[in-house]
């Protein structure tokens, strides 16, 4: 699938695949110089371009697991939705969830983004739902089968 990009910045990185097998794309800091993001700071960090995405799908902006494992690096909301008709500039809300500083610096791989296909709701509303064996049991209401 072609998605149209521009660049808003003549230094920013358009998103990268790193390897034939992966899913996401990773999104690189479109900025000038490095930002230090201490402990449970957040910071929007520009990525340099922006896309229009086609109706029926959506970019979702994901945490790079090596920086999560390794320094802590979040993404404040959990996962980032980009939607279909918004064309303004990408910007990665980063949260540093580490005990020590953390240093971005331009060009770094700071997220990623998965492009997925979704659909409107419609709801009907009713009386009663249609049973399950489940029902409204939740939180951990269906128990473990590990073996001990």
């Amino acid at each position: 699938m072609n998605i149209q990009c521009t660049q808003l910045h003549p230094e920013a990185r358009l998103p990268e695949y790193q390897t034939l097998g992966a899913a996401a794309a990773d999104i690189h800091a479109c900025i000038d110089e490095s930002v230090v993001l201490r402990p449970m700071q957040r910071s929007i960090v520009p990525a340099g371009f922006a896309m229009a995405i086609p109706e029926g799908y959506e970019v979702q902006i994901r945490a790079r697991s090596g920086l999560s494992s390794k320094h802590g690096i979040a993404l404040a909301n959990g996962v980032g939705t980009i939607d279909s008709d918004y064309r303004g500039e990408i910007g990665v809300i980063l949260i540093n969830l580490g005990q020590e500083d953390f240093v971005i610096e331009p060009g770094m791989r700071i997220a990623q983004m998965v492009l997925a296909r979704y659909e409107r709701i419609e709801w009907q509303q009713v009386e009663v739902l249609p049973a399950t064996k489940r029902g409204a049991g939740g939180y951990g209401s269906t128990g473990s089968n590990i073996a001990g």
